[in-house]
């Protein structure tokens, strides 16, 4: 049992535990294995990078969408960054990770705190065998004495429970938390960087629907002028009826390629509708501000390979649960040693309420209480095993994650560099195939040419038509995938909210948050997480003992 506290020393032998208390929580050991993070593997330089167009000593843009001077883009991107809702959730997520550190650090301190006050009513039973059976004489010396059968009992007091964190629990508990903290700010930026890039390809495949359906229609136009031909010179007998009903075949498909193309217009205005937030729209006002595909800019900013640790959010994540993870070790081998825990009471204790709050009602106890379960070792080293196995495959998932950013750079540099070449070769193709079509209708008009020439010679028109149009967007998607997959577009969040005003006012007004809704208060915590973590990722955490920011 814990000594009791006499009335008149209980502040010098509570001040005397703390002292003990804070000693051994400050001078405790941190068992588990201090996080370093581990070396990926990186190229020196990027493969396929041409010097004049991919540039490697240049600083990412941060809004790399205005590199295509399209105001649509821009309008779409801020709208998107504002109501996606998607990103919202990631933002969200911040939050609880902030309030999950705020818990971790919680336990640091006091884990059991408990005021408690009581009124206790009671009669005692006259037959019960320690009772003499006259209760009102004394059976020593025979005298009479009093009994209340009925008394009450007024009790306040506090109850503490204070587990020291020796072997360092709860301190990797709060690296955890702070790494978890900056594993969902990742997060959220991994979603804004792809969602800015989402928005792009899927813009830019709007625009090369919406140029293969003026395609459709001008082939059309052609052909049915193709059409009226052949018909004119069967019906004066310069020809056969072989020649109308080939032109009628291509024509007829030219027109059925035009409701399928405007079925995916609508499905493709659908879908970035949703990446907007709203519902299906035409998104005329927005899109009226300009038209065509967006050309590629004529160089790119990609940095080097290297860079891709700090800059690929996802890469980012990734690290940082390996470094959660490896602060879950530690709190599993904690579970390896006895754990010392300093409970104490203190309170006030009187059979009547008037006598409640005087000196001699003073109670209290303190003492340690150690538990140790020695018995339970075979099922905790597993335990410590099973969370050591964890780290090492998200060491290999980190890894891979590094592997996978170097190869869709080089995937995407490949598709911009190449691509562009390829778009100055179909751009002649096509030309030619205008002439072509031109001179064959000349021909045949003039009965020089029958019209297979004429058949053949649209056929390719609308087939070198249709691969410039899907390659220009895919040298534009290249260049957008490039910029997604160094991780580009996230700086815009800057200093700003993670969720939005309208949702932060419903929050507050369901439950108390405080200012940790605030921009500023977010910013510290995150900036608190950070600063406990080196730069690179070494020599373990950074520890301070008292955090105002939780």
């Amino acid at each position: 049992m814990p000594p009791s506290l006499s009335p008149d020393r209980p502040p010098r032998r509570i001040a005397t535990w703390v002292a003990v208390a804070l000693t051994l929580l400050t001078g405790g050991c941190l068992v588990g294995p201090d996080y370093r993070r581990p070396e990926p593997p990186v190229a020196a330089d990027w493969a396929m990078a041409d010097p004049s167009r991919v540039q490697t000593d240049t600083e990412v843009p941060m809004r790399w969408w205005h590199a295509f001077n399209d105001p649509a883009l821009d309008a779409l991107v801020d709208l998107a960054y504002e109501q996606n809702l998607t990103l919202q959730a990631a933002g969200l997520r911040v939050l609880a990770a902030q309030a999950r550190r705020g818990i971790a650090i919680g336990l640091l301190f006091p884990q059991q705190q408990e005021a408690a006050g009581s009124i206790i009513r009671t009669r005692q039973s006259l037959n019960q065998p320690s009772l003499p059976e006259d209760p009102t004489t004394n059976p020593q010396t025979g005298q009479p004495t009093s009994f209340d059968q009925d008394f009450s009992v007024f009790n306040l007091g506090f109850d503490a429970a204070w587990e020291i964190d020796l072997w360092g629990r709860y301190r990797r508990g709060i690296e955890a938390a702070d790494a978890d903290l900056l594993a969902s700010v990742a997060d959220y930026d991994a979603v804004l960087v792809s969602l800015v890039g989402e928005v792009g390809a899927t813009y830019v495949q709007l625009r090369v629907i919406e140029q293969l359906l003026a395609l459709a229609r001008d082939n059309a136009r052609l052909q049915r002028d193709s059409l009226e031909i052949a018909t004119v010179r069967f019906e004066a007998g310069g020809t056969s009826n072989l020649d109308v009903q080939q032109a009628t075949t291509l024509l007829e498909g030219t027109e059925a390629d035009i409701p399928a193309l405007e079925i995916q217009l609508r499905q493709t205005l659908d879908s970035l509708s949703v990446l907007l937030g709203m519902p299906p729209s035409d998104l005329t006002d927005i899109l009226s501000r300009s038209s065509g595909i967006p050309a590629p800019p004529p160089n790119v900013a990609v940095g080097i390979p290297a860079d891709l640790l700090r800059r690929r959010p996802d890469v980012r994540r990734s690290e940082r649960q390996l470094a959660a993870q490896s602060a879950r070790i530690g709190i599993a081998d904690s579970d390896l040693y006895p754990r010392l825990t300093l409970v104490g009471q203190v309170g006030l204790s009187a059979d009547d309420a008037a006598k409640l709050f005087t000196a001699n009602s003073f109670t209290g106890s303190i003492g340690p209480q150690v538990n140790w379960p020695i018995l339970n070792y075979g099922r905790l080293i597993n335990e410590v095993r099973f969370q050591d196995a964890t780290f090492q495959a998200l060491a290999a998932a980190y890894a891979e994650s590094v592997l996978r950013a170097q190869q869709e750079v080089v995937d995407s540099v490949a598709g911009y560099v190449r691509g562009i070449d390829e778009v100055s070769h179909l751009e002649r193709s096509v030309d030619a195939a205008n002439r072509a079509v031109e001179l064959s209708l000349i021909q045949y008009t003039g009965g020089a040419a029958d019209y297979t020439r004429v058949l053949t010679a649209q056929q390719s028109k609308i087939a070198a038509d249709q691969r410039l149009t899907q390659r220009r967007g895919a040298v534009t998607s290249s260049v957008i995938g490039l910029y997604k997959a160094i991780g580009g577009g996230w700086e815009i969040r800057d200093s700003n909210d993670f969720v939005p005003g309208e949702i932060r006012e419903q929050m507050q007004a369901r439950t108390e948050w405080g200012d940790m809704l605030t921009a500023t208060r977010q910013e510290k915590a995150i900036d608190a997480a950070a600063a406990d973590t080196p730069p690179d990722g070494s020599g373990g955490h950074k520890w301070r003992w008292w955090w105002p920011q939780w």
